[in-house]
């Protein structure tokens, strides 16, 4: 057994390893192998090496972990996984107690811990590997976090391979959605016909992005929101109503993992402590015959205001789910929906068509877990919000819908939950929703659409849809990433290829006219977006 001041010298060279490791030489790469022989006689006995036909499990645990395991991506860790399965012990032969942890778990374990999920002791029902089940885990939240293009009515925002923020599209002087600063030589009169880099980010790696019609936020691999576009309503997070022309950092904000944007001037975002903050339009007021305006609902941002304070001009914590560790948020027509680690949904905001999904129509002020999905025995993993719907998606691939029938996935109205019977036998691993549109994809890379739109062959289909159907112009595709638009709709492969279909004007085709609707999903030119392939 190696002695103290020897372990701590190890953990030392590992971590200069760890630093050094990408300007290694092949000779000093085959130095370093070497060195491993030399390890391994001091923590593994002769038996053991001799069955370490891997150079990998030649390597100490700790070691491994910090040089090797902890630089790989969940793509490459599920490969490694495969093709080596000495180093996921709990998967060989069943072990007595106490279980021995294999590297692969072990690194598994502390990814999950340092994006604070809580993944319990015990293997979920049906699983038969904990590596198994925690790349599962580490994949999806990735996913979830991660999105690499975003839709508004003129406009669309991208993340391309090395992080950069573009945008393509239209936009005027109270609506700045591209984030360019106003010069008619660039910009062509505020129109531009293909992905563009905003000047203003280049020095900045986005991993997400979000937009409405009007505003729009992107997140930074620093956890950083930057947002711009029309400040109504606070909409933009900045203590004031004023339009931003270019991406400004909101300074409240830190740590951020997760973003998202409502229909009517509202935004949200996720920090690493799974707090959820909302800012923006506050209350919903109808016109009384006399003229005078009447307080009509709350707008979803999960916290009492009085009901003569229009908006929350920077971002405000939701108090209400401090005991709850929020993993992913959804922002609908007023109305927000918000999913935790421990698998629970709550909506909360202005009731239309039964989005709220608590069987009635009336509005709710702070967050209420719907009991329906409690029912089902189920732990979701993600939500999507449209204009008078929602969708929620279980760990196990399940879809289920409610709200307005246009695009809930039924074809008839549901106040409450229910399982989208057209997707069943297929196992989900995203969902959008916009506006009366929603879209699925599978495992397999499949896009399901549904739903209705202003433009014609915008969700890929000929004709409205009101039950989820398969996009036949991309069945030869492997779909990763997916966002629905009011007249358009943007999907990409998982070689990070972006297709478009729908209006003209904003799809990025180079084209800078509404003339004419790309009716079959069309690749974007020379342009490669940052997504998370399957393993």
């Amino acid at each position: 057994m190696a002695s103290a001041a020897t372990l701590t010298a190890l953990r030392a060279a590992a971590r200069e390893c760890q630093l050094a490791a990408p300007s290694f030489s092949d000779e000093q790469a085959a130095q370093g192998l070497a060195i491993t022989d030399v390890l391994r006689a001091c923590f593994l006995p002769e038996a053991t090496w001799a069955q370490a036909s891997s150079p990998l499990l030649r390597l100490p645990a700790e070691l491994l972990a910090a040089t090797i395991l902890s630089r790989l991506d969940t793509r490459n860790l599920a490969r490694l996984a495969a093709t080596c399965r000495s180093l996921c012990r709990d998967a060989l032969t069943p072990q007595p107690p106490p279980r021995q942890i294999g590297p692969m778990e072990t690194e598994l374990r502390r990814r999950a811990k340092a994006r604070g999920l809580d993944v319990g002791s015990t293997l979920p029902e049906g699983a038969t590997s904990w590596v198994a089940c925690l790349l599962k885990r580490d994949r999806r939240d990735a996913q979830m976090r991660q999105a690499p293009l975003a839709v508004g009515r003129e406009h669309n925002i991208f993340v391309d391979k090395g992080g950069r923020l573009l945008t393509c599209g239209c936009d005027d002087a109270r609506l700045p959605t591209l984030g360019h600063a106003v010069d008619r030589d660039i910009n062509r009169g505020n129109t531009i016909g293909s992905p563009t880099p905003v000047p203003s980010m280049q020095d900045r790696r986005i991993v997400s992005v979000a937009t409405s019609n009007e505003h729009c936020l992107a997140l930074s691999a620093e956890g950083e929101i930057y947002s711009w576009g029309s400040g109504d309503l606070g909409s933009l997070g900045h203590g004031d109503e004023g339009s931003r022309a270019v991406p400004c950092k909101i300074e409240s904000l830190s740590c951020i993992v997760r973003i998202a944007v409502g229909l009517v001037r509202t935004s949200a975002a996720v920090d690493e402590k799974g707090h959820l903050f909302t800012w923006g339009r506050a209350n919903f007021y109808v016109l009384e015959n006399g003229g005078q305006e009447q307080f009509d609902g709350p707008s979803g941002l999960g916290y009492d205001l009085d009901a003569k304070i229009p908006c929350q001009l920077t971002p405000k914590r939701v108090d209400a789910l401090l005991q709850d560790r929020v993993v992913g948020v959804a922002l609908g027509y007023g109305f927000t929906l918000a999913v935790t680690d421990a698998g629970a949904v709550f909506s909360f905001g202005f009731s239309r068509g039964g989005g709220l999904g608590h069987g009635s129509m009336e509005s709710v002020v702070l967050p209420w877990q719907i009991t329906a999905l409690v029912g089902t025995g189920r732990r979701f993993v993600a939500v999507a919000a449209g204009r008078c719907h929602a969708l929620a998606l279980t760990e196990e691939g399940e879809l289920y819908g409610w709200g307005h029938k246009s695009a809930n996935g039924h074809g008839r109205e549901e106040c409450t939950p229910q399982r989208v019977a057209a997707l069943i036998g297929q196992r989900v691993k995203l969902v959008d929703a916009r506006d009366s549109a929603s879209s699925a994809v599978t495992e397999m890379g499949e896009l399901f659409t549904w739903g209705s739109s202003s433009g014609w062959g915008s969700l890929g289909h000929r004709r409205q849809e009101n039950t989820p159907k398969r996009v036949a112009g991309l069945s030869r595709v492997e779909v990763a990433a997916v966002a629905m638009g009011a007249c358009h709709m943007l999907a990409a492969d998982a070689d990070g290829v972006v297709w478009a279909v729908g209006d003209r004007l904003a799809l990025g085709l180079g084209i800078l006219s509404s003339a004419d609707i790309t009716a079959v999903p069309t690749p974007v030119p020379t342009l490669r977006v940052r997504v998370l392939n399957s393993p």
